[in-house]
Protein backbone atom coordinates (compact mmCIF):
# COMPACT_ATOMS: atom_id res chain seq x y z
CA UNK A 1 0.00 0.00 0.00
CA UNK A 2 2.90 2.31 0.77
CA UNK A 3 3.67 2.03 -3.09
CA UNK A 4 0.15 3.58 -3.73
CA UNK A 5 0.16 6.51 -0.98
CA UNK A 6 3.64 7.46 -2.92
CA UNK A 7 2.13 7.36 -6.46
CA UNK A 8 -1.20 9.30 -5.42
CA UNK A 9 1.07 11.81 -4.05
CA UNK A 10 2.94 11.94 -7.00
CA UNK A 11 0.52 12.19 -9.28
CA UNK A 12 -1.72 15.13 -7.47
CA UNK A 13 1.76 17.60 -7.71
CA UNK A 14 1.82 16.35 -11.00
CA UNK A 15 1.57 20.22 -12.99
CA UNK A 16 1.32 21.88 -10.01
CA UNK A 17 3.48 25.62 -10.46
CA UNK A 18 6.60 26.23 -8.58
CA UNK A 19 6.71 27.36 -6.29
CA UNK A 20 3.51 25.97 -4.10
CA UNK A 21 2.32 24.08 -1.38
CA UNK A 22 -0.76 21.70 -1.08
CA UNK A 23 -1.46 21.00 3.01
CA UNK A 24 -3.75 18.54 3.91
CA UNK A 25 -5.32 18.01 7.40
CA UNK A 26 -6.02 15.08 9.17
CA UNK A 27 -8.88 16.30 11.76
CA UNK A 28 -9.10 16.71 14.92
CA UNK A 29 -12.49 15.45 17.43
CA UNK A 30 -14.01 18.15 18.60
CA UNK A 31 -15.20 18.28 22.31
CA UNK A 32 -18.25 17.69 23.23
CA UNK A 33 -18.76 17.81 27.01
CA UNK A 34 -16.69 18.77 29.70
CA UNK A 35 -13.96 16.21 29.10
CA UNK A 36 -15.30 14.24 26.72
CA UNK A 37 -14.89 14.19 22.98
CA UNK A 38 -16.83 13.10 19.90
CA UNK A 39 -15.46 10.08 18.04
CA UNK A 40 -12.51 11.07 15.54
CA UNK A 41 -12.89 10.65 11.98
CA UNK A 42 -10.39 10.50 9.87
CA UNK A 43 -10.23 13.37 6.80
CA UNK A 44 -10.50 10.72 3.88
CA UNK A 45 -8.31 12.94 1.91
CA UNK A 46 -5.26 13.08 4.02
CA UNK A 47 -5.82 8.92 4.38
CA UNK A 48 -6.36 8.39 0.82
CA UNK A 49 -2.89 9.89 0.26
CA UNK A 50 -0.98 8.85 3.24
CA UNK A 51 -2.66 6.10 4.80
CA UNK A 52 -2.40 7.04 8.37
CA UNK A 53 -5.43 7.20 10.58
CA UNK A 54 -4.34 9.85 13.23
CA UNK A 55 -5.66 13.33 14.41
CA UNK A 56 -3.76 16.65 14.82
CA UNK A 57 -1.45 15.71 11.23
CA UNK A 58 -0.42 17.90 8.55
CA UNK A 59 0.48 16.66 5.01
CA UNK A 60 2.52 19.36 3.53
CA UNK A 61 3.46 18.64 -0.22
CA UNK A 62 6.06 21.12 -1.53
CA UNK A 63 7.43 22.21 -5.49
CA UNK A 64 10.56 24.17 -5.17
CA UNK A 65 11.24 26.55 -7.80
CA UNK A 66 13.51 24.50 -8.68
CA UNK A 67 10.41 21.83 -9.85
CA UNK A 68 11.71 19.72 -6.81
CA UNK A 69 8.85 17.92 -4.54
CA UNK A 70 9.75 17.86 -1.00
CA UNK A 71 7.47 16.27 1.27
CA UNK A 72 6.68 16.78 4.82
CA UNK A 73 4.53 15.17 7.28
CA UNK A 74 3.55 16.78 10.87
CA UNK A 75 2.99 14.58 13.70
CA UNK A 76 2.51 14.80 17.07
CA UNK A 77 5.37 14.29 19.73
CA UNK A 78 5.36 10.51 21.33
CA UNK A 79 4.53 11.30 25.03
CA UNK A 80 5.40 8.46 27.30
CA UNK A 81 2.82 9.76 30.49
CA UNK A 82 -0.13 9.93 27.38
CA UNK A 83 0.65 6.83 26.48
CA UNK A 84 -0.19 5.42 29.54
CA UNK A 85 -3.66 6.79 29.73
CA UNK A 86 -4.97 6.89 25.82
CA UNK A 87 -2.06 4.68 24.05
CA UNK A 88 0.72 5.78 22.27
CA UNK A 89 1.33 8.74 19.71
CA UNK A 90 2.44 7.19 16.04
CA UNK A 91 6.47 7.04 16.24
CA UNK A 92 7.95 8.71 13.01
CA UNK A 93 9.46 5.26 11.72
CA UNK A 94 5.88 4.42 11.82
CA UNK A 95 4.75 7.45 9.73
CA UNK A 96 7.36 6.63 7.13
CA UNK A 97 6.36 3.08 7.25
CA UNK A 98 3.04 3.56 6.79
CA UNK A 99 3.03 6.66 3.92
CA UNK A 100 6.39 6.55 2.32
CA UNK A 101 6.89 9.89 3.46
CA UNK A 102 10.57 10.54 4.97
CA UNK A 103 10.14 13.91 6.19
CA UNK A 104 8.59 13.86 9.74
CA UNK A 105 7.95 16.76 11.78
CA UNK A 106 6.90 17.93 15.24
CA UNK A 107 3.38 19.50 14.56
CA UNK A 108 4.33 22.27 16.98
CA UNK A 109 6.87 23.30 14.24
CA UNK A 110 4.22 23.66 11.44
CA UNK A 111 3.48 27.52 11.83
CA UNK A 112 7.19 28.44 12.20
CA UNK A 113 8.02 26.34 8.96
CA UNK A 114 5.15 27.60 7.56
CA UNK A 115 5.95 30.89 7.90
CA UNK A 116 9.65 30.54 6.99
CA UNK A 117 8.70 29.36 3.87
CA UNK A 118 6.43 32.48 3.18
CA UNK A 119 8.97 35.02 4.31
CA UNK A 120 11.55 32.65 1.87
CA UNK A 121 9.42 32.89 -1.06
CA UNK A 122 9.52 36.95 -1.49
CA UNK A 123 10.85 37.66 -5.10
CA UNK A 124 10.39 34.15 -6.38
CA UNK A 125 6.59 35.11 -8.35
CA UNK A 126 3.66 34.12 -6.84
CA UNK A 127 3.57 31.53 -4.89
CA UNK A 128 0.11 29.10 -4.42
CA UNK A 129 -0.90 27.12 -1.36
CA UNK A 130 -4.06 24.39 -2.24
CA UNK A 131 -5.84 23.99 0.44
CA UNK A 132 -9.00 21.49 0.41
CA UNK A 133 -11.58 24.90 0.88
CA UNK A 134 -14.84 22.59 0.07
CA UNK A 135 -17.90 23.25 2.44
CA UNK A 136 -21.54 21.18 2.15
CA UNK A 137 -23.32 23.37 3.78
CA UNK A 138 -22.82 27.30 3.63
CA UNK A 139 -22.66 27.90 7.81
CA UNK A 140 -21.00 24.65 8.87
CA UNK A 141 -17.53 25.32 11.32
CA UNK A 142 -14.58 25.73 9.83
CA UNK A 143 -11.82 23.55 8.65
CA UNK A 144 -8.05 23.94 9.99
CA UNK A 145 -8.14 24.34 5.59
CA UNK A 146 -10.29 27.35 6.49
CA UNK A 147 -8.45 28.77 9.45
CA UNK A 148 -5.17 28.44 7.73
CA UNK A 149 -6.38 30.46 4.19
CA UNK A 150 -7.50 32.94 6.74
CA UNK A 151 -4.27 33.56 8.55
CA UNK A 152 -2.72 33.62 4.53
CA UNK A 153 -5.10 36.35 3.60
CA UNK A 154 -4.22 38.57 6.64
CA UNK A 155 -0.59 37.72 6.78
CA UNK A 156 0.55 37.48 3.02
CA UNK A 157 -2.30 38.86 0.91
CA UNK A 158 0.27 38.26 -1.97
CA UNK A 159 -0.40 34.50 -1.84
CA UNK A 160 -2.62 32.72 -4.30
CA UNK A 161 -5.00 30.57 -2.40
CA UNK A 162 -6.03 27.47 -4.62
CA UNK A 163 -8.81 24.90 -4.33
CA UNK A 164 -7.82 21.07 -4.39
CA UNK A 165 -11.05 19.64 -4.17
CA UNK A 166 -11.27 19.28 -7.56
CA UNK A 167 -7.86 17.50 -8.36
CA UNK A 168 -8.22 15.06 -5.50
CA UNK A 169 -12.28 14.26 -6.69
CA UNK A 170 -10.19 13.41 -9.87
CA UNK A 171 -8.07 10.96 -8.67
CA UNK A 172 -10.47 9.51 -6.12
CA UNK A 173 -12.94 8.34 -8.57
CA UNK A 174 -11.69 5.80 -10.36
CA UNK A 175 -10.71 2.80 -7.83
CA UNK A 176 -7.63 0.94 -7.45
CA UNK A 177 -7.49 -2.96 -7.13
CA UNK A 178 -6.51 -2.32 -3.51
CA UNK A 179 -9.14 -0.16 -3.07
CA UNK A 180 -12.01 -2.34 -4.85
CA UNK A 181 -10.86 -5.16 -2.70
CA UNK A 182 -11.44 -3.41 0.89
CA UNK A 183 -14.92 -2.72 -0.78
CA UNK A 184 -15.76 -6.44 -1.48
CA UNK A 185 -14.86 -7.34 2.65
CA UNK A 186 -17.37 -4.30 3.21
CA UNK A 187 -19.57 -5.64 0.80
CA UNK A 188 -19.76 -9.48 2.67
CA UNK A 189 -19.58 -8.53 6.56
CA UNK A 190 -22.76 -6.50 5.11
CA UNK A 191 -24.12 -9.89 3.69
CA UNK A 192 -23.64 -11.78 6.52
CA UNK A 193 -25.19 -8.55 8.99
CA UNK A 194 -28.39 -8.32 7.00
CA UNK A 195 -29.17 -12.46 6.54
CA UNK A 196 -28.41 -12.34 10.30
CA UNK A 197 -30.94 -9.12 10.84
CA UNK A 198 -33.82 -11.41 8.50
CA UNK A 199 -33.06 -14.15 10.70
CA UNK A 200 -34.16 -12.00 13.81
CA UNK A 201 -36.94 -10.62 12.65
CA UNK A 202 -40.46 -11.28 14.20
CA UNK A 203 -43.60 -9.37 14.25
CA UNK A 204 -43.77 -6.74 17.03
CA UNK A 205 -40.25 -6.27 17.10
CA UNK A 206 -38.80 -3.00 17.85
CA UNK A 207 -36.68 -1.32 14.96
CA UNK A 208 -33.46 -0.75 17.56
CA UNK A 209 -33.46 -4.78 17.80
CA UNK A 210 -33.44 -5.03 14.76
CA UNK A 211 -30.52 -2.76 14.15
CA UNK A 212 -28.74 -4.24 17.11
CA UNK A 213 -28.97 -7.72 15.43
CA UNK A 214 -26.89 -6.32 12.36
CA UNK A 215 -24.22 -4.32 14.92
CA UNK A 216 -23.59 -7.50 16.75
CA UNK A 217 -23.23 -9.50 13.49
CA UNK A 218 -20.61 -6.90 12.24
CA UNK A 219 -18.75 -7.09 15.72
CA UNK A 220 -18.48 -10.62 14.88
CA UNK A 221 -16.93 -10.71 12.16
CA UNK A 222 -14.63 -7.77 13.77
CA UNK A 223 -16.20 -4.78 11.70
CA UNK A 224 -16.78 -1.80 14.20
CA UNK A 225 -17.11 0.53 11.65
CA UNK A 226 -20.27 1.64 9.61
CA UNK A 227 -20.50 3.58 6.58
CA UNK A 228 -23.48 5.57 7.78
CA UNK A 229 -25.67 5.81 10.63
CA UNK A 230 -28.22 2.65 9.84
CA UNK A 231 -31.81 3.13 8.72
CA UNK A 232 -34.02 0.84 9.76
CA UNK A 233 -37.63 1.94 9.54
CA UNK A 234 -40.95 -0.06 9.34
CA UNK A 235 -44.18 0.33 7.39
CA UNK A 236 -44.76 3.64 6.42
CA UNK A 237 -41.54 5.39 8.19
CA UNK A 238 -40.29 4.01 5.30
CA UNK A 239 -41.30 6.91 2.86
CA UNK A 240 -38.94 9.10 5.03
CA UNK A 241 -35.39 8.79 3.00
CA UNK A 242 -32.86 9.53 6.24
CA UNK A 243 -35.73 8.16 8.47
CA UNK A 244 -33.07 7.73 11.88
CA UNK A 245 -35.24 7.43 14.92
CA UNK A 246 -35.02 3.39 14.81
CA UNK A 247 -37.16 2.92 17.55
CA UNK A 248 -40.60 1.62 16.35
CA UNK A 249 -42.29 -1.61 16.69
CA UNK A 250 -42.71 -3.46 12.84
CA UNK A 251 -46.34 -4.72 13.06
CA UNK A 252 -47.04 -7.77 11.72
CA UNK A 253 -47.66 -7.80 7.88
CA UNK A 254 -45.71 -4.02 7.58
CA UNK A 255 -41.86 -4.18 5.88
CA UNK A 256 -38.81 -3.01 7.35
CA UNK A 257 -37.17 -0.97 4.98
CA UNK A 258 -33.04 -0.75 5.97
CA UNK A 259 -30.02 1.23 4.81
CA UNK A 260 -26.68 0.87 5.99
CA UNK A 261 -23.70 -0.95 5.15
CA UNK A 262 -20.45 -1.94 6.64
CA UNK A 263 -16.97 -0.09 6.15
CA UNK A 264 -13.32 -2.19 5.61
CA UNK A 265 -10.28 0.26 6.09
CA UNK A 266 -12.84 2.97 5.52
CA UNK A 267 -14.33 2.01 2.28
CA UNK A 268 -17.91 1.62 2.29
CA UNK A 269 -20.81 -0.46 1.14
CA UNK A 270 -23.97 0.99 1.03
CA UNK A 271 -26.71 -1.72 0.74
CA UNK A 272 -30.75 -1.18 1.01
CA UNK A 273 -33.10 -3.92 0.88
CA UNK A 274 -36.93 -4.12 2.17
CA UNK A 275 -38.26 -7.64 3.48
CA UNK A 276 -41.83 -8.46 5.31
CA UNK A 277 -41.12 -8.30 9.04
CA UNK A 278 -43.15 -11.63 9.62
CA UNK A 279 -41.16 -13.46 6.56
CA UNK A 280 -43.69 -13.27 3.79
CA UNK A 281 -44.40 -10.16 1.29
CA UNK A 282 -48.24 -9.97 0.57
CA UNK A 283 -49.81 -9.53 -3.22
CA UNK A 284 -49.09 -5.55 -2.97
CA UNK A 285 -45.94 -5.34 -1.37
CA UNK A 286 -44.48 -8.42 -4.00
CA UNK A 287 -46.39 -6.24 -7.11
CA UNK A 288 -44.52 -3.05 -5.87
CA UNK A 289 -41.40 -4.57 -4.77
CA UNK A 290 -40.61 -6.24 -7.94
CA UNK A 291 -41.11 -2.74 -9.68
CA UNK A 292 -38.20 -1.77 -8.35
CA UNK A 293 -36.42 -4.85 -8.76
CA UNK A 294 -36.94 -4.67 -12.17
CA UNK A 295 -35.80 -0.49 -12.32
CA UNK A 296 -32.87 -1.72 -10.66
CA UNK A 297 -32.15 -4.31 -13.40
CA UNK A 298 -33.13 -1.97 -16.34
CA UNK A 299 -30.08 0.38 -14.44
CA UNK A 300 -27.12 -1.95 -13.97
CA UNK A 301 -27.77 -3.59 -17.43
CA UNK A 302 -27.26 -0.27 -19.06
CA UNK A 303 -24.42 1.03 -16.68
CA UNK A 304 -21.57 1.86 -18.86
CA UNK A 305 -18.43 4.49 -19.68
CA UNK A 306 -20.11 7.83 -20.69
CA UNK A 307 -23.15 7.46 -19.34
CA UNK A 308 -24.24 10.15 -16.30
CA UNK A 309 -25.95 9.57 -12.92
CA UNK A 310 -28.33 11.79 -14.60
CA UNK A 311 -28.98 9.31 -17.74
CA UNK A 312 -28.94 6.51 -15.36
CA UNK A 313 -31.90 8.37 -13.01
CA UNK A 314 -34.15 9.00 -16.30
CA UNK A 315 -34.00 5.14 -17.14
CA UNK A 316 -36.01 4.88 -13.55
CA UNK A 317 -38.34 7.51 -14.31
CA UNK A 318 -39.33 6.85 -17.60
CA UNK A 319 -39.93 3.06 -16.78
CA UNK A 320 -41.89 4.07 -13.58
CA UNK A 321 -43.92 6.60 -15.77
CA UNK A 322 -45.36 3.18 -18.08
CA UNK A 323 -46.18 1.20 -14.78
CA UNK A 324 -47.67 4.05 -13.35
CA UNK A 325 -51.17 2.75 -14.49
CA UNK A 326 -50.69 -1.04 -13.82
CA UNK A 327 -49.94 -0.50 -10.19
CA UNK A 328 -52.74 2.02 -9.41
CA UNK A 329 -50.69 5.06 -8.58
CA UNK A 330 -51.97 7.48 -11.13
CA UNK A 331 -54.68 9.34 -8.79
CA UNK A 332 -55.37 12.77 -7.37
CA UNK A 333 -53.06 14.14 -10.27
CA UNK A 334 -49.73 12.49 -9.23
CA UNK A 335 -46.58 11.89 -10.79
CA UNK A 336 -43.92 9.22 -10.81
CA UNK A 337 -42.04 12.34 -8.87
CA UNK A 338 -44.15 11.83 -5.92
CA UNK A 339 -43.31 8.22 -5.24
CA UNK A 340 -39.41 8.63 -6.41
CA UNK A 341 -38.11 11.48 -5.10
CA UNK A 342 -34.49 10.70 -4.99
CA UNK A 343 -31.47 9.70 -7.34
CA UNK A 344 -30.76 6.54 -8.64
CA UNK A 345 -26.53 7.02 -8.24
CA UNK A 346 -24.17 8.54 -5.95
CA UNK A 347 -20.23 7.72 -5.90
CA UNK A 348 -19.40 5.24 -3.25
CA UNK A 349 -15.47 4.48 -1.71
CA UNK A 350 -14.05 6.43 1.49
CA UNK A 351 -16.67 7.65 1.77
CA UNK A 352 -20.80 6.79 1.44
CA UNK A 353 -21.66 9.84 -0.67
CA UNK A 354 -17.92 9.90 -2.10
CA UNK A 355 -16.27 12.64 -3.09
CA UNK A 356 -17.02 14.10 -6.91
CA UNK A 357 -17.64 16.66 -8.99
CA UNK A 358 -19.63 17.60 -12.31
CA UNK A 359 -17.20 16.51 -14.63
CA UNK A 360 -16.81 13.17 -12.45
CA UNK A 361 -20.63 12.52 -12.72
CA UNK A 362 -19.44 11.00 -16.39
CA UNK A 363 -19.04 7.29 -15.44
CA UNK A 364 -15.94 6.09 -15.97
CA UNK A 365 -14.06 2.41 -15.71
CA UNK A 366 -13.32 1.98 -12.65
CA UNK A 367 -15.56 4.34 -10.68
CA UNK A 368 -17.87 2.75 -7.63
CA UNK A 369 -21.53 3.83 -7.98
CA UNK A 370 -24.72 2.72 -6.45
CA UNK A 371 -27.84 1.96 -8.25
CA UNK A 372 -31.04 2.59 -5.55
CA UNK A 373 -34.68 2.90 -7.18
CA UNK A 374 -37.45 3.58 -4.37
CA UNK A 375 -40.77 3.77 -4.41
CA UNK A 376 -42.98 5.35 -1.29
CA UNK A 377 -46.83 4.99 -1.07
CA UNK A 378 -47.31 6.73 2.03
CA UNK A 379 -51.12 6.03 1.28
CA UNK A 380 -50.53 2.64 1.99
CA UNK A 381 -47.78 2.93 4.43
CA UNK A 382 -45.10 1.14 1.95
CA UNK A 383 -41.75 2.42 1.33
CA UNK A 384 -39.40 -0.12 -0.88
CA UNK A 385 -35.68 1.15 -1.67
CA UNK A 386 -33.39 -1.54 -3.38
CA UNK A 387 -29.82 -0.38 -3.16
CA UNK A 388 -26.79 -2.26 -4.97
CA UNK A 389 -22.98 -0.99 -5.20
CA UNK A 390 -21.67 -1.33 -8.74
CA UNK A 391 -17.96 -1.20 -10.08
CA UNK A 392 -18.10 0.30 -13.63
CA UNK A 393 -15.73 -1.79 -16.14
CA UNK A 394 -14.64 -1.07 -19.88
CA UNK A 395 -18.25 -1.79 -21.15
CA UNK A 396 -20.56 -2.23 -18.61
CA UNK A 397 -20.54 -3.43 -14.96
CA UNK A 398 -19.83 -5.46 -12.22
CA UNK A 399 -22.52 -6.20 -9.44
CA UNK A 400 -19.91 -5.87 -6.03
CA UNK A 401 -23.40 -6.76 -4.09
CA UNK A 402 -24.81 -9.84 -5.94
CA UNK A 403 -24.13 -11.77 -2.81
CA UNK A 404 -26.69 -10.04 -1.02
CA UNK A 405 -30.08 -11.71 -1.52
CA UNK A 406 -32.54 -9.47 -2.97
CA UNK A 407 -35.44 -11.29 -4.69
CA UNK A 408 -38.79 -11.95 -3.14
CA UNK A 409 -38.22 -15.58 -2.98
CA UNK A 410 -34.70 -15.07 -1.78
CA UNK A 411 -35.64 -12.97 1.48
CA UNK A 412 -38.54 -15.23 1.63
CA UNK A 413 -36.51 -18.83 2.28
CA UNK A 414 -33.99 -17.03 4.53
CA UNK A 415 -36.59 -15.81 6.58
CA UNK A 416 -38.13 -19.21 6.89
CA UNK A 417 -35.07 -20.93 7.93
Amino acid sequence: MKDNYIARRQKLMEGKPAPSMICIFSGHAPMRSLDESYPFTVDRNFYYLTGIDRENMILVLRKTLSGDVVESLYIEPYDEFWAKWVGGRMKAEEATAISGIQGIRDVGDFEGDFARIMEGSRGLGKYHVYLDLWRYQADQADTPAHTLAAKIQSRYPAVEIDEIFGDLAALRVAKEDCEIEEMKKAQEATRVAIEAMMHHAYPGINESELEGAFDFALMKQGVREHAFPSIVAGGGRATTLHYGENNQPVEDGQLVQIDLGAAVGHYCADISRAFPVNGKFTERQKELYNTVLEAQKIVMEAAKPGLTTRDLNQLVVDYYESRLDDLGLRVDGKTVHDYYYHSVSHNLGLDTHDISTERERVLQPGSVITVEPGLYVEAEAIGIRIENDILITEDGCIDLSAAIPKTVEEIEAIMAK
